[in-house]
């Protein structure tokens, strides 16, 4: 993860919960008050986010230290202390929200779903990815969730892959056309990926020499005919309208990765909660 865009992040995240003041805290505590407080699991799930966590600390004040009671991607049960934090009460309860919030949800990604997912394609060759579809402002938090959860990144963005979609083959008139214009005007380092949905999509997908070739929103006896007729070399990949439930009979395809949207968008936040010592307030 970037450290600067994460701080610059943060800092941003922070401003918008704190404003000028955090008007609760500075108004109950002084300055010199300091306490300690525990993160704990109220369900069990895979922690992502501690780095984040250490990171955000540091950005607000870094009179609070940080002491991680488990690893980054590691099983807890609901119950267990996953990290310690100590400093000034005012600080810590004034990051609490942000930080939380990120832990929370970004634990959520690399359980509820990824984790899922991988899970249901064991002894397959098939690896899960994730999209596009994250959410604005947290891509770089959601992506980095997934891999904590055992999944794999997609482009990160429009800038570092090519995708020829339905849109892009429609106006530039059939996928030779559109890949033969982007290969006039990149370097060799940027992968091409063209979108199809059908037989005659996927022949021309290959002839045109994509380096990735999609299957849209088919079925898994659908992809299992298509990936016939892709070259070795080619990679493939299925993606639309698949669930959990249904993927483990994608993975029987023999598509090398199945990319999903609900790893991100359809999330349900790991409930962890933190919670302070008692402080004794100063006169």
């Amino acid at each position: 993860m970037n450290n600067i865009k994460l701080r610059k992040a943060l800092e941003s995240f922070f401003n918008e919960d704190i404003g000028d003041i955090d008007v609760t805290s500075e108004t109950i505590f002084e300055p010199e008050d300091r306490t300690s407080g525990i993160y704990t699991a109220k369900a069990s799930g895979i922690v992502a986010g501690l780095s984040v966590v250490s990171e955000g600390y540091r950005l607000f004040d870094p009179d609070i230290s940080v002491r991680p009671l488990v690893g980054e991607g590691e099983w807890v049960e609901a119950g267990e202390d996953i990290l310690a934090a100590e400093g000034p009460v005012r600080s810590l309860l004034s990051a609490e929200r942000v930080l939380l919030n990120l832990l929370q949800r970004m634990s959520g990604i690399a359980t509820m779903m990824t984790s899922q997912a991988v899970e249901a394609l064991k002894g397959t060759k098939t690896r899960v990815c994730d999209t596009r579809k994250t959410t604005p402002g947290l891509r770089m938090f959601e992506k980095y969730a997934v891999t904590v959860g055992g999944g794999f990144n997609h482009r990160r963005g429009l800038y570092d892959t090519v995708m020829i979609k339905d849109n892009h083959i429609a106006y530039a008139g059939s996928i030779g056309e559109a890949v033969k214009k982007v290969r006039s005007k990149i370097g060799h380092t940027v992968k091409v990926e063209v979108e199809t949905t059908s037989l005659h999509e996927v022949r021309e997908a290959v002839q045109a020499k994509a380096d990735i070739i999609m299957f849209d929103n088919c079925s898994p006896d659908e992809i299992c005919r298509l990936v016939q007729e892709v070259p070795e070399d080619i990679v493939t990949e299925a993606s639309g309208g698949i669930d959990l439930p249904r993927l483990a009979a994608y993975g029987k395809t023999g598509v090398d990765y199945i990319s999903l949207g609900c790893l991100t968008h359809s999330v349900q936040a790991l409930d962890i909660s933190f919670n302070l010592k008692a402080v004794a307030v100063s006169d």
